[in-house]
């Protein structure tokens, strides 16, 4: 008991406020040019890739109606690796690496990750 008590803690002075104004602003920096402007899928990129970028406005219908948090995050954090382009999706993942943060699954359980990661997150679920 104990032990998920300290767990508990450390969870809670990790965690940090997603922001969905700056996940916007790294959406349209870092994942427009394949997934599109209104995030469906059809950005500038996608006619040459092999695997074709999601619309990422249906995740959670997709997922029966929840948001699918941890695997959102692992395919972001190249965790659960797609090579579409000859590298593991994102191009850009040295970018999101940073400050460990603590974000709640869909299931409850916490997964870490870095701040640009769950503010990307939050604009994400904000379009479902």
């Amino acid at each position: 008991m104990r032990f998920i008590a300290t767990i508990l803690v450390f969870l809670s002075s990790v965690a940090h406020a997603q922001d969905v104004t700056e996940g916007e602003k790294l959406y349209d920096l870092h994942c427009a040019a394949c997934h599109g402007a209104q995030a469906e899928g059809n950005g500038p990129m996608a006619p040459v890739l092999l695997v074709q970028p999601a619309n990422l406005t249906q995740l959670s219908a997709r997922a029966d109606g929840q948001f699918p948090i941890y695997r959102v995050i692992k395919r972001i954090d190249g965790r659960d690796p797609l090579v579409s382009h000859g590298s593991d999706m994102p191009v850009y993942g040295w970018f999101f690496e940073g400050q460990g943060v603590a974000i709640a699954t869909e299931t409850g359980q916490p997964i870490m990750t870095s701040q640009p990661i769950a503010d990307l997150l939050a604009y994400l679920q904000s379009l479902q």
